[in-house]
């Protein structure tokens, strides 16, 4: 039987996180815990959870990427607002990075401490973004803007080659668009099976993965694989939550954390095999 299969709970439970990685190595920080921001940072080693550096600034709705060794993470919202905050990690401490020009509340993002991006997301308490940051190491600048400006949307790569899913725009009505990102320009992707946000997704504009997120009135355990033109599905997620952290690709893919009806601490892996399933941990 083939699927998604459960590795190591959290140590902290928690929704809104951001996080990076694969079924042997990745990360996970900030996020809410409660009612409460987290600045608590976790780091897996395809077996269990530990405990690394804290972040800096306590946020939920963040962006990220990497792995426990080498991670980035910006945005996101803590009081009194919106966060321009970069930090990077070398698997031991975090330290600040460039600041984002816009602020952002559920961006869309990925990449490494090296080449990082983000976009879309909420810059204000009633205002949507579509712009786009690229991260050279030291600085952001701003690339071509997303098509449709979005919040609580998905979105990973590198700032030479990136992709975006779903999210919300500003009228509050569910996505199924994709865009993809060639270095400097957005264009329109095939669109997911379902109009989603609070998901997320890993990948590139020629080979990403997108799981879970809120899709009507309900939580989502739906998982679809893009090739680079048109999305399928595969198989389900074990618990269907939404505003979980995770990474990786159609081959190899991890989520962590995400509200089910409260937070949750569970960890799913995912390895297909060369047939096109899934490795059933």
């Amino acid at each position: 039987m083939t699927g998604w299969g459960t590795g190591d709970n959290l140590g902290t439970a928690r929704r809104s996180l951001a996080g990076g990685g694969d079924p042997t190595d990745a990360i996970c920080m900030g996020g809410q815990v409660g009612s409460s921001k987290s600045n608590i940072t976790e780091e897996y080693n395809g077996s269990s959870w530990s405990y690394g550096g804290n972040i800096g600034t306590a946020r939920w709705g963040l962006a990220g990427g990497g792995n426990s060794s080498s991670a980035i993470c910006m945005g996101g919202y803590t009081s009194p607002g919106f966060v321009v905050t970069t930090e990077v990690y070398n698997g031991t401490s975090w330290s600040y990075g460039g600041t984002l020009g816009t602020s952002r509340d559920s961006p869309g993002g990925g990449g490494s401490p090296s080449d990082a991006i983000c976009m879309g997301g909420k810059s204000g308490t009633s205002s949507w973004t579509q712009t786009t940051e690229e991260y050279n190491g030291s600085s952001w600048s701003y690339g071509g803007n997303i098509g449709t400006a979005r919040w609580r949307l998905a979105g990973d790569g590198a700032s030479s080659d990136a992709i975006c899913m779903g999210g919300r725009d500003s009228s509050l009505s569910d996505l199924n668009a994709t865009e993809e990102y060639n270095g400097s320009s957005w264009s329109a992707g095939g669109n997911l099976g379902a109009a989603k946000h609070s998901h997320i997704g890993g990948g590139n504009s020629s080979s990403a993965i997108c799981m879970g997120g809120y899709v009507g009135s309900s939580n989502s355990a739906t998982t679809e694989k893009y090739n680079g033109t048109s999305w399928s599905y595969d198989e389900n997620l074990g618990t269907a939550r939404r505003a979980l952290a995770g990474g990786g690709n159609p081959s190899s893919a991890i989520c962590m954390g995400g509200y089910t009806t409260s937070d949750s601490n569970v960890t799913e892996v995912y390895i297909a095999d060369t047939l096109g399933g899934a490795i059933m941990y």
